[in-house]
């Protein structure tokens, strides 16, 4: 009988590790975060991500800013660019998006410091 209880206990044990594995299993890469932050934007604003400026892991899940081209202009230096800071659920599903700034691509912007 003693036999028997461990094993069950072992493969309740055992259970519960898997159980945990499936859950590390669900998270994303942040390479994967990236991609899906990028695809998701697009899918919903119409424009093409060009390039992420800042990405970082918050208590929610994850916080990027990503650069996108709303109006081509020749020379290109002119084009309208713009930057989205998008948050994004721990799985990675976009939860929310805004646009924080809008500028010239050619132009530096000396207003905030960092870039940001």
């Amino acid at each position: 009988m003693a036999n028997t209880n461990n094993t069950s206990h072992t493969q309740t044990s055992q259970n519960s590790d898997d159980r945990d594995d499936d859950v590390a299993d669900d998270r994303p890469t942040p390479m994967e975060v990236l991609r899906q932050a990028r695809s998701q934007l697009a899918e919903l604003t119409g424009m093409a991500a060009e390039s992420v400026s800042s990405f970082e892991q918050t208590e929610d899940g994850w916080s990027l800013e990503i650069e996108v081209m709303e109006l081509a202009r020749v020379p290109d230096t002119m084009s309208l660019m713009a930057s989205y800071q998008v948050e994004l659920d721990p799985r990675g599903q976009l939860t929310g998006y805004r646009r924080v700034r809008r500028y010239e691509r050619g132009r530096a912007d000396s207003h905030r410091p960092g870039g940001r």
